[in-house]
């Protein structure tokens, strides 16, 4: 029996029929109702609810199949199951019961308890489809809300980081002409010791806005699903030697120590995202510097080699202070956003993102991070990340505590062209670069730098990615694509290949994605605004081979600069300049076109004395870097513009 009765139909022409199996259902909770012909049967279907049918099959006027197949073609009736009841006991018989839509066939003469069981193992089926079909749609709906969830998620993801690109551009924008001016305003000898000391304060707190506004735009990106993995060659050691200079003035002023330990397995070249190791180490020396106000802060760094070939390094860093110390019952909620422990809170600094952000991409560099600390004791934060060694082949940089003065003897007259939408941007690397003796021109759009460079013919453009009338992305496109088509028309002339000229793309926007797009159009490099003077000199350092003089200072003698500060590449790149014009012309074009095959050929006729080169050239093939290549031969396609 069933909790809500089911309503069944009896169609047979013989009463007695009729009277039994009625009699029988009823008593077993079932309604009944019954048709001794066809057309009656009809009526019963069309005007109630009827879950099951019993049809006899001889019958007069319409026999038991083609009623079936009248209420089998009805989409109201076609649900209902249908058992045949018929004396007729023959195969071909039953065989078609089924064809014609039946569920079950019962033989006459039946048996009760046979007719109940099938009838209701019959409704058990239809109740359990009825709920199936019922549940089936309830998923579908949670599914379809789901996709709605899913597609306003990712609208709201989209607005969101549009959102970040428009806000970093707007808060980097007036920051990057702030600090830039500072800089160039350190520079004044005339400056009387007050004014340099303002100039110096209006600096430290640019500096400190702008951290909070990479903290805050950071933790955005995160929470966007944003924050991209952008690995590249890093030198370590330089990396760590870089952030002992930026502290140690700060640690100077405070009268601790500070002290750098690396072991000796560590290896000096890494692929890592450099930005990002950077990022954490630099947030947890500041935390230890600023919690710290007597005794020392250590820096540690270990590796663990790889246990089979190929697999990466797993990078180890500590850094440990003697500084206020965290309460255990603190440790916990160390790394949550917008979290500070009473330490945090006593210095009034900082928002509380540092440490989730620094989680954070611990975790995206393939490590993790934990935290040990005693109250009165000091503190010890330790993270691991996940490097592959590297071959060592990175750009030389310039020490942050070596003032440049302006080009060494016997250089060119290098042309420089700044194009920026921002008077005060063009003004300020205009100011620094003709301070320092460079031919400096401006373009305020990309249109106007596209006509200054046909007619100048620049060694190197400064190109601001966001400008009117033509941007910097296309303007960079349009550049590279004359110069193709100067190049070719030269070759068919037989005629000296046009100059090349180098692009630096400068830009305000928080995301590693537009940098792809960047390069992607041609670009050579790119600087991320707010920038440092000496990342501008750096590069055209790296790119032209400018050679600085630099200003003698008691720290600058006891450090004279290495040889690799004042080459223009690195020294596997010196050796590629050393070798016939034509073999590096050869190289750039099987890069560029991406052929190994030509490459490897090439590596193959160098003499003898240069198999250290062709070793770092094949590295390059079985590490399917031949992007890299392309990028570092590209400037032999064409010859180097001759100064005037």
């Amino acid at each position: 029996m069933t909790d809500c009765p089911a309503t069944l139909l009896i169609v047979d022409d013989e009463l007695e029929n009729l009277q039994v199996l009625s009699q029988a259902l009823n008593q077993h909770g079932y309604k009944v109702r019954g048709a001794v012909k066809g057309e009656l049967a009809l009526r019963a279907v069309r005007s109630g609810q009827i879950d099951l049918i019993l049809l006899d099959i001889r019958m007069p006027e319409i026999n038991g199949y083609n009623l079936c197949h009248q209420l089998k073609a009805d989409p109201t009736t076609a649900q209902i199951p249908i058992i045949f009841l018929s004396a007729l006991d023959d195969t071909a018989e039953k065989v078609k019961a089924f064809q014609m839509g039946g569920v079950d066939y019962i033989t006459k003469p039946f048996q009760i308890e046979e007719v109940l069981a099938r009838v209701e193992n019959q409704l058990t089926i239809q109740r359990l489809q009825r709920q199936l079909q019922s549940q089936n749609q309830h998923l579908q709906a949670e599914i379809q809300e789901r996709r709605d969830a899913e597609d306003n998620a990712a609208t709201a993801a989209q607005s969101k980081s549009l959102f970040l690109a428009n806000m970093s551009h707007e808060l980097r924008t007036p920051l990057n002409a702030i600090l830039g001016f500072t800089q160039v305003l350190q520079h004044d000898r005339a400056l009387d010791p007050e004014h340099r000391e303002y100039i110096n304060i209006i600096s430290q707190s640019s500096k400190h806005l702008l951290e909070l506004i990479d903290d805050i735009l950071n933790l955005s990106k995160i929470e966007a699903g944003v924050v991209t993995y952008n690995e590249r060659s890093c030198d370590l050691y330089q990396l760590l030697d870089g952030l002992e200079d930026m502290f140690q003035m700060k640690i100077i002023q405070k009268g601790i120590a500070l002290h750098f330990q690396i072991d000796a397995n560590v290896p000096k070249s890494i692929r890592t995202d450099p930005q990002k190791l950077r990022s954490c180490l630099t947030n947890l020396l500041g935390n230890a510097v600023k919690f710290t106000e007597r005794g020392q802060i250590m820096v540690s760094a270990s590796a663990q080699p790889p246990i089979h070939p190929g697999d990466p390094y797993q990078i180890h860093f500590a850094v440990s202070d003697t500084g206020y110390g965290i309460d255990a019952d603190e440790l916990e909620k160390m790394f949550a956003a917008f979290v500070q422990t009473a330490s945090g809170r006593a210095s009034a600094e900082g928002t509380g993102l540092g440490l989730s952000i620094t989680k954070h991409f611990v975790e995206l560099l393939g490590g993790a991070i934990a935290v040990e600390s005693q109250r009165g004791m000091g503190t010890t934060f330790r993270f691991h990340i996940s490097a592959q060694a590297d071959d060592g082949s990175n750009p030389s940089f310039i020490k942050p505590h070596r003032t440049v003065l302006g080009l060494a003897p016997d250089q060119p007259t290098y042309r420089i062209l700044v194009a920026d939408d921002t008077r005060e941007h063009r003004l300020l690397l205009v100011k620094l670069l003709s301070r320092l003796g460079f031919q400096v021109r401006q373009a305020s759009n990309g249109q106007d730098a596209l006509a200054i460079w046909h007619d100048w013919r620049p060694h190197l453009i400064w190109m601001d990615t966001r400008m009117p009338v033509m941007d910097g992305i296309a303007a960079t496109g349009e550049i590279r694509a004359r110069e193709v088509e100067l190049a070719q028309a030269a070759e068919r002339l037989g005629e000296p290949l046009p100059d090349y000229t180098v692009i630096i793309t400068l830009s305000a926007s928080a995301f590693e994605d537009q940098r792809m797009e960047i390069l992607a159009a041609g670009s050579d490099d790119f600087i991320r605004k707010p920038y440092a003077e000496a990342a501008v000199l750096s590069k055209l350092v790296e790119h032209l081979g400018v050679v600085y003089a630099y200003e003698e200072t008691e720290t600058a003698a006891m450090d004279k600069p290495e040889p690799a500060e004042t080459e223009s590449t690195n020294p596997w790149q010196q050796r590629l300049n050393a070798l016939p014009a034509i073999w590096r012309r050869d190289l750039a074009r099987a890069a560029q076109g991406d052929d190994a095959g030509a490459v490897l050929a090439l590596i193959e006729t160098l003499p003898a004395q240069q198999a250290e080169l062709a070793g770092i050239l094949r590295e390059l093939v079985r590490q399917s870097r031949l992007e890299t290549l392309a990028n570092v031969t590209a400037r032999y396609l064409t010859p180097p513009p001759a100064a005037s």
